[in-house]
């Protein structure tokens, strides 16, 4: 019998469902775990069927279908087409470069209704040098077509860091060009591959600044005509970001194992025995599970969070930003400037200025587990 719901808790709005880890691209910013699921550990469609099931039943409105690359799923249309089956809005977040005419055709016909575009750069070398995927870019520019011609809203991702950060104006003119109704200036968030990369990825203040402006700019100029939507690196934040809408507030995520998250970067965290969905239903899981309860709300807070007249606006920050910077994921967030921590997110700051290393490529089985 599904537990019954506490007063208060609300159902997730939103359902992550991480297809796959398998994608033809080694971004190395990707915020996946080291520890990448092979085919074999995947969960198969009819669980995912079920899965989606569930998720409707507990008030799920919207599914977004990410990995990996998701499109790297022979049964990404049937998997779709449950999850459209069952009223949800689907959002599918891909690299594109294994879709084509036929595969997007069928993907609309199953229900898909809105494709979430990601980009390296606008310079067609450095994005495949990035991605690490040789005409990369210039498939990507084929798919975007393709979408817009299919009737999909187009949102495309433009991943900024400081090695194409200058190319932010162009970024923008690109989304605009493709038809894009959204667009996301994303600043690489530091967890995963992400993390391991931080040295080469890690903007200059000076870039960020250059970067603020442009979409500020870019935001009156398109009003009306275009989303911007941006996010900026934590490491020169003030104020921590709401982290997913709050731990288990708003978003419920399942890895391509069928472990259940209330974040998709939590399994980074000791001390937690996340549930799978071979054990549990969703209802159980999201209203009375440890794992899920443990952050939710304020009554867990430390001070300053305790009484901060913000804490139901960040929800005290990243717990997995506060576990990789200060080894407690109870912590405050240390991007908050009234964080006892803040000094030492400051302390990486001068990775930006020193010369980048080389990427470590996102790869599976690359013995990188615990890497920093």
């Amino acid at each position: 019998m599904n537990a019954i719901p506490p007063p208060a808790a609300s159902p997730p709005m939103g359902l992550i469902a991480e297809l796959t880890h398998r994608c033809p691209l080694q971004c190395p910013y990707c915020a996946n775990p080291l520890e990448l699921a092979r085919a074999a550990g995947e969960l198969d469609t009819q669980t995912w069927q079920r899965v989606f099931d569930e998720a409707a039943a507990i008030g799920v409105l919207q599914c977004h279908l990410t990995g990996g690359e998701p499109t790297a799923r022979r049964d990404i249309v049937p998997i779709v087409r449950r999850a459209a089956e069952l009223g949800m809005y689907t959002n599918l977040i891909t690299a594109g470069v294994l879709l084509d005419e036929r595969s997007i055709a069928e993907l609309v016909e199953a229900g898909l209704e809105h494709v979430q575009l990601s980009f390296q750069d606008v310079e067609p070398a450095n994005a495949d040098r990035i991605g690490n995927f040789k005409g990369g870019h210039a498939k990507k520019l084929e798919v975007a077509a393709l979408v817009k011609a299919a009737g999909l809203p187009l949102t495309a991702n433009f991943v900024v860091h400081r090695q194409n950060a200058e190319r932010v104006p162009e970024m923008i003119e690109l989304g605009t060009e493709l038809g894009a109704g959204r667009i996301e200036v994303a600043s690489v968030q530091y967890y995963g591959w992400g993390l391991t990369n931080r040295a080469a990825l890690l903007p200059t203040r000076a870039q960020l600044d250059a970067t603020t402006e442009t979409v500020e700019e870019a935001r009156v100029r398109l009003k009306g005509k275009v989303v911007i939507d941006y996010v900026v690196p934590d490491y020169y934040a003030m104020r921590p970001k709401s982290c997913m809408g709050g731990w288990a507030r708003r978003l419920i995520t399942i890895t391509p194992r069928g472990r259940v998250l209330p974040c998709h970067a939590a399994e980074i965290l000791p001390g937690f025995d996340f549930p799978s969905v071979h054990e549990k239903t969703l209802a159980e899981i999201w209203y009375s599970d440890p794992a899920f309860l443990r952050y939710r709300g304020t009554d867990w807070m430390p001070e300053p969070c305790r009484s901060c007249d913000q804490k139901e606006i960040d929800w005290a920050g990243c717990r997995c930003q506060a576990f990789q910077i200060t080894g407690d994921a109870s912590c405050t967030d240390p991007a908050c400037s009234l964080s006892p921590d803040h000094a030492m997110m400051h302390a990486v700051l001068p990775e930006s200025e020193a010369p980048p290393p080389a990427f470590v490529y996102r790869r599976i089985g690359s013995n990188l587990v615990g890497a920093k």
